[in-house]
């Protein structure tokens, strides 16, 4: 077992994560290719951001999806916490959905909904928190009744289309 000195920390003495991980953010020997990771000081403006989460979330990669809306909540001012809390929330839901966590998964997904519930509407950025409110509890309930859940339906769309 390793001393505290040989972990991998940042300036602030943080631990960093530098261990490769899956597709599902599940952690891989050292060594391996792995996926490649968002760096975790990621800054993008929040447009850019929604938009990045989006592609990665329509590719099934809910786990780098959450990193990308983590990086916009530690980032991001104060007032917007909840949204992109809300947001990683449930991309963090989806990731145990896929990884076979239902338990989990409907945990995380209340959490999500919840934080969402408490953005006012409208949202910034476009984001439709009532929609995604919505999704996050009909998944979660989804999940406590055993239905399938296919592989389409964890990817929802962040921010409401032009027509609405």
């Amino acid at each position: 077992m390793g001393t505290a000195a040989e972990r991998d920390r940042d300036d602030a003495g943080r631990p960093r994560s530098t261990r490769p991980r899956d597709a599902l953010g599940r952690p891989l020997p050292y060594g391996s290719a792995g996926v490649a990771r968002i760096p975790d000081d990621l800054e993008l403006a929040p447009a850019d951001t929604l938009a990045y989460a989006q592609r990665l979330l329509d590719r099934g990669q809910a786990f780098s999806a959450h990193e990308v809306l983590e990086a916009a909540w530690k980032n991001g001012p104060e007032h917007e916490r909840s949204l992109w809390q809300g947001l990683a929330q449930l991309a963090v839901g989806i990731t145990h959905v896929q990884r076979g966590n239902r338990t989990g998964a409907a945990a995380l997904l209340r959490r999500a909904s919840g934080r969402l519930s408490a953005v006012a509407s409208p949202a910034p950025y476009g984001v439709d928190v009532t929609r995604l409110v919505t999704y996050a509890d009909a998944l979660a309930d989804d999940l406590g009744n055993a239905t399938d859940i296919t592989e389409q339906r964890l990817r929802p769309r962040l921010v409401a289309s032009p027509a609405g």
